[in-house]
């Protein structure tokens, strides 16, 4: 008997590859692509997602934090983010990108999740702490990505190269620009709110070997909010904002993996 979560899963991927060939077939062709259209069957796509996610992440047990489930959950937030942005940014190109991502994790969560992962001592407070905490992680995911692509488009245009791939293949650089501002934004809220939520939720930090990890994840937030302050205040941007990006989510990055990895590999815990 065929599931309910299948049937989502199945209709979900074809949205995904319906919506991916006609942006795809529209950019080689250099022709306009319709926004009703897109967000129509990408909505459709990410409401579909959202029910294998629903049937998958949240138990009887409580919030099912396996790293497959995981997967599908970031990846259908930052095609959500990227359909959200698109519709008042010129960049619904880089969907692009985002619908693989999206259909990858949606695969990797049905297939591979495990209802096996669940916090002991669990809380309301607790589970929106963590869920938040990945949601500002993918958010500035995002963002790196695109400082990493501003970075060869600024190249590209600042050595006047004549074969410009990635300026003649994306956006203009002060809408990629743009976009990059708005993903720090909503990532830095984010990461202030699932902050807040830890200090709150989370009892002893040191004891459960969260220290290391909540100092990188503050001074990642002071960069990125020096970035906001010097682009609002001062006109930050180009190289200096793609830097202080990179370098924010490397030190959340360092937090995140790092300590997993002393913890797990070296510690044995």
């Amino acid at each position: 008997m065929i599931s309910l979560p299948l049937v989502y899963t199945i209709l979900a991927l074809i949205a995904y590859t319906t919506s991916f060939w006609y942006l795809f077939i529209n950019l080689m062709a250099r022709r306009d692509s319709n926004h009703w259209f897109i967000g129509l069957v990408l909505g459709l796509g990410l409401a579909l997602h959202a029910t294998v996610l629903y049937y998958d992440m949240l138990t009887p047990m409580g919030v099912n934090y396996d790293v497959f489930v995981l997967m599908s959950f970031t990846s259908g937030l930052m095609l959500l983010l990227s359909l959200l942005f698109s519709t008042y940014r010129p960049i619904l190109a880089l969907n692009l990108i985002g619908v693989p991502v999206a259909a990858a994790g949606l695969i990797l969560g049905f297939t591979f999740s495990q209802p096996t992962q669940f916090i002991e001592q669990r809380s309301w407070g607790l589970d929106i702490h963590i869920i938040l905490s990945l949601s500002a992680y993918a958010v500035l995911l995002m963002a790196t990505i695109q400082a990493v692509i501003l970075w060869f488009q600024n190249r590209e245009l600042k050595n006047k190269q004549k074969k410009r791939f990635w300026v003649n293949l994306l956006p203009s650089f002060q809408a990629m620009e743009s976009l990059l501002f708005d993903l720090i934004i909503t990532g830095f809220i984010l990461l202030t709110i699932a902050l807040g939520f830890g200090f709150f939720t989370i009892e002893n930090f040191f004891a459960q070997h969260l220290a290391h990890k909540t100092v990188f994840s503050i001074i990642s937030w002071f960069v990125y909010g020096t970035l906001l302050v010097g682009h609002y205040q001062f006109g930050w941007r180009g190289q200096k904002a793609i830097r202080f990006t990179l370098i924010g989510f490397g030190l959340l990055a360092v937090g995140f993996i790092g300590s997993k990895f002393i913890l797990e590999m070296v510690l044995g815990k």
